[in-house]
């Protein structure tokens, strides 16, 4: 029972870090520039399909990350400057409508391109094996996703905190008119900002492309669970994303690993495998909600000097 408890927390924390990856990207689109970007989970999808595909035609899951990044980033600069850019200094409402309009053309794109039946991509070779973790055999890849997500975050934090880029970024949040008349440019500010969110959106897909089909309207449902992560993290702090979502990552794991078990104790076992899934998949609204009730900033707010 030890073992399935690890490998299910470890789950967990892999699920987590694709979460934190996601919602790292959204921060800086949404905290920051104060955009609400629905179509951030196509970035998602579309990152998982350049990378199944070109791994697919080239055999290479090294290639396929390289060319799927870039081209999720490349994708979210378009948008935000043929779109989304003129939109900024609008209601939320005006975010909402047309980046929703976003996702429902963008999802027709890629049926029309990919068809309706899921892409599967696989894993590098060197990780398809499994690694030794207190005393549990776990997947390599699933290890490499946690340790690749930990590495972006110890990246952003460094960006964020020690690099003038960074310094911009914070600045741009809260005092935009000051920032602009010191020169710099924040229009190209928005538009890099955009594009690493878009970046860190692709990525994500990469990373879940081998253990999740690929398939059309795949970001929707995780896009929902990031706003979760935002709203418990903290709008607009990255360390509040990052901790919540390991937070979120393993409530919800956990949850649906063990919640049947646990109610198959109380009822019978046909009712508790049923009513499992469904409870566990509500958990991590109601931890939302309980954060929300004590704490309406979120667990790991912002503070603006």
């Amino acid at each position: 029972m030890t073992t399935l408890y690890l490998t299910q927390l470890l789950n967990g924390l892999q699920f987590g870090v694709l979460l934190f990856l996601l919602a790292a990207g959204l921060t800086l689109i949404f905290g920051i520039m104060n955009f609400v970007n629905l179509a951030h989970g196509s970035l998602y999808m579309l990152g998982a399909y350049f990378a199944a595909t070109v791994a697919n035609l080239t055999g290479s899951f090294v290639i396929g990350l390289l060319v799927a990044v870039p081209g999720a980033m490349l994708v979210g600069i378009v948008l935000e400057k043929l779109a989304l850019g003129r939109l900024y200094s609008r209601d939320h409402l005006d975010h909402v409508l047309a980046t929703f309009g976003l996702v429902l053309f963008i999802n027709e794109v890629v049926r029309m391109i990919w068809g309706a039946s899921p892409v599967y991509s696989q894993a590098p070779e060197a990780l398809s094996g499994t690694v030794d973790l207190f005393g549990i055999s776990y997947s390599s890849y699933r290890f490499a996703i946690i340790v690749a997500g930990l590495a972006v975050a110890a990246f952003l934090y460094w960006m964020i905190t020690h690099t003038r880029i960074g310094m911009l970024i914070r600045a741009g949040a809260t005092h935009a008119a000051i920032v602009s008349a010191l020169g710099v440019n924040i229009k190209l500010l928005n538009t890099l900002i955009f594009g690493l969110g878009a970046a860190l959106a692709g990525l994500a897909g990469v990373m879940a492309g081998p253990i999740l089909s690929v398939q059309p309207g795949m970001g929707e449902t995780i896009l929902i669970q990031t706003l979760v992560v935002i709203i418990v993290g903290g709008i607009g702090s990255i360390r509040g994303a990052f901790l919540a979502a390991l937070l979120i990552g393993v409530v919800e794991t956990i949850g649906r690993a063990f919640l049947p078990i646990w109610m198959s104790a109380l009822m019978p076992s046909s009712i508790a495998q049923a009513a499992g899934p469904a409870v566990a998949s509500m958990l991590i609204y109601l931890l939302m909600a309980i954060v929300l009730a004590f704490k309406p900033e979120g667990l790991f707010p912002v503070r603006h000097g």
